[in-house]
């Protein structure tokens, strides 16, 4: 028995490092593409519920880009806070502001899809950029680096949306790191000509490719997914980019609680099931094989079988490990998490396994 545990485990180490070497080496391993500044005019959308005191701290790093040509659309979606008024407030200081006010819809009652889409209607440019309330971009080129993959072919740009540093903080810890491996496989498949998805906190698009499928209508009884549901039913190789300078980074604030950071993921996870079947093969492919892993390695060592040919196989699959995420963390400065990786990816992997067990027994919560 124990024979064919050392040969499972070194087939699914071997799973791992084809996904390291062939997939996520393609973004870790990437140079940065030149893109030069096209100054085209950019709507800039922002969905808000409730988010009053967001906007008042966090707008006013949009409205100061550099970028020579955009409108800022805030949408207010039925929010029973000041939401409406803190917009209204700054819509009077600057010309550049479009209010959209959405009231509950009975047919779409809590749709932020139903919200997004009355945005882009009432938007005036034809090239649009998302971001949430609560994100503020790390520098005031964020419009221009996003906006300068922009062309005739290229019409869905995917950005990175990171969360602020708290030191000492383990939860913080886990957040980003969650959210670098995310950005690593997204990047990384977007490489490989396969486009699965994009983060709302920092995702362009052109009007003309909502508009051709009809928006959100093919999962509008998915009360989540405007982003990533969106980019995995009409990104393609061609007509997408990707775009991971630190000058297009988005920053918001992680969860405050465990209790908190595990609703928001339940809803993300839940959301996944509705990805294309070849996207649920392989990242549903790459996560067990990773619970393998861990799982054989921990009964291959206590039994001291092999040990020496055990602790090889596990030093190399580290090893590559290291260097693919490491190279990756370095583009989009999350370097300090490198030092940490089994301990954080073997709860990741538990976190995870958790979310899926609930989602199976009770539905998430959405767009509140």
């Amino acid at each position: 028995m124990l024979t064919i545990l050392l040969y499972a485990f070194i087939a699914i180490t071997s799973i791992q490092l084809i996904y390291f070497l062939l997939v996520f080496s393609r973004f870790s391993f990437a140079k940065k593409k030149k893109t030069t500044q096209n100054n085209i005019p950019i709507s800039v959308l922002i969905c808000a519920k409730n988010e009053a005191k967001n906007l008042k701290t966090f707008l006013p790093s949009i409205i100061n880009q550099k970028h020579p040509n955009f409108e800022i659309v805030l949408i207010n979606d039925a929010s029973y806070d000041d939401t409406l008024e803190v917009m209204e407030s700054f819509q009077e200081k600057h010309s550049n502001i479009k209010i959209v006010n959405v009231e509950n819809n009975e047919a779409f009652w809590g749709s932020k899809k139903y919200s997004l889409t009355l945005g882009i209607k009432a938007s005036t440019n034809e090239y649009l950029l998302l971001t949430d309330a609560d994100c503020t971009p790390k520098s005031d080129q964020w419009i221009s680096s996003m906006s300068a993959h922009f062309s005739e072919n290229k019409k869905f740009v995917l950005g990175y949306g990171a969360y602020k540093k708290k030191k000492n903080s383990i939860l913080n810890a886990l957040i980003r790191f969650e959210t670098l491996l995310t950005a690593i496989q997204y990047f990384s498949y977007a490489k490989v000509g396969n486009p699965y998805m994009g983060v709302g906190r920092n995702l362009a698009y052109h009007k003309a490719e909502f508009f051709n499928v009809n928006g959100f209508m093919n999962h509008m009884d998915v009360r989540s997914g405007d982003d990533d549901l969106f980019v995995n039913q009409v990104a393609t190789k061609k007509n997408t980019s990707i775009e991971f300078s630190e000058e297009s980074h988005t920053l918001s604030n992680p969860s405050k609680t465990f209790s908190e950071w595990f609703t928001q993921k339940r809803r993300h996870v839940s959301t996944a099931s509705h990805y294309k079947g070849k996207d649920q093969f392989f990242l549903g492919l790459f996560y067990v094989s990773q619970i393998l892993f861990w799982l054989l390695f921990i009964v291959l060592i206590s039994f001291l079988f092999q040990w020496e040919l055990v602790l090889i196989i596990f030093g190399i699959r580290i090893l590559v490990q290291y260097l693919v995420y490491g190279f990756s963390a370095k583009k989009l400065k999350e370097q300090d998490l490198i030092f940490a990786i089994p301990f954080l990816e073997l709860f990741l992997i538990l976190f995870q396994l958790t979310i899926f067990i609930t989602n199976r027994f009770s539905k998430p919560n959405h767009w509140n």
